[in-house]
């Protein structure tokens, strides 16, 4: 019997991706090495969306411990309200906005430069002259993305814990040492751990995600369209399907 149209394309996709990823490490791995590239890719990746996840990250914690203060009040956990916003944000709500908002920027960046690229036969004319596109452009993309969103999401976990220490003193008065310190006391290994882990996944996933849809584009300027438009929806769904599995891991191995 012949599987239905949607899914049997959802399987090739899926077979595509594996085989991608495994072109990935198996081309990452083979000397030469483009260190000067993924460099400069780690430097264009986090230089450009360090502004929104700042943004985004003060704007979150001050609103989330707005959003917070009332009900502690009303319960008289008020002294509370620094740590249940930083687990908040270290342990879920910081990593995985700003996976998203990386997904939406790099991901849709990546398909529309390589999809350019390929369009334009630019990928083509690497391969005439001798140069390997995949290690030069998907290799040192993938590289740079996984390791710049883990220092991404430390420094929006950061700004948003400022963002969460404003907000407490619109209402109240507290001191920064103090605010700081009731944070850090109280977190432990397992809260920490975890968040972080998860995040070299995510940037991982964006950046695999971004050049194969880019990489693989179809021919035509509305390809690019599609490649960019895509790659941003399926790496904000990996992002949320790897964030469920890493909780049931933690989940089972008593971490939460």
């Amino acid at each position: 019997m012949a599987l239905p149209t949607r899914l049997q394309a959802f399987l090739n996709e899926a077979g595509d991706i594996a085989r991608f990823t495994s072109r990935y490490f198996l081309q990452g791995s083979r000397p030469r090495y483009e260190f000067r590239e993924l460099m400069r890719q780690c430097y264009i990746i986090g230089y450009n969306s360090f502004p929104l996840v700042g943004l985004t990250g003060f704007i979150m914690g001050l609103v989330l411990t707005m959003q917070l203060r009332p009900s502690l009040v009303v319960y008289g956990v008020e002294s509370q309200l620094p740590i249940m916003v930083g687990i908040a944000i270290v342990r879920e709500i910081g990593p995985v906005i700003t996976a998203l908002i990386f997904a939406g920027k790099i991901a849709s960046s990546m398909g529309a430069e390589l999809g350019s690229m390929k369009v334009t036969e630019q990928i083509d004319a690497m391969e005439v002259s001798g140069t390997n596109p995949f290690k030069y452009l998907v290799v040192t993309r993938v590289a740079a993305s996984t390791l710049m969103l883990h220092i991404l999401v430390i420094l929006g976990d950061a700004i948003s814990l400022f963002g969460s220490f404003i907000g407490i003193n619109i209402r109240s008065n507290t001191s920064f040492s103090l605010f700081f310190r009731q944070i850090i006391n109280d977190f432990s290994f397992g809260d920490v751990l975890p968040a972080y882990i998860k995040t070299y996944l995510f940037g991982f996933a964006v950046g695999i995600i971004g050049t194969y849809k880019g990489y693989n584009s179809q021919k035509g300027t509305e390809g690019v369209g599609k490649a960019a438009n895509s790659a941003v929806v399926i790496s904000s769904i990996f992002i949320f399907v790897i964030d469920l599995i890493v909780v049931q891991i933690t989940d089972l191995l008593g971490l939460n």
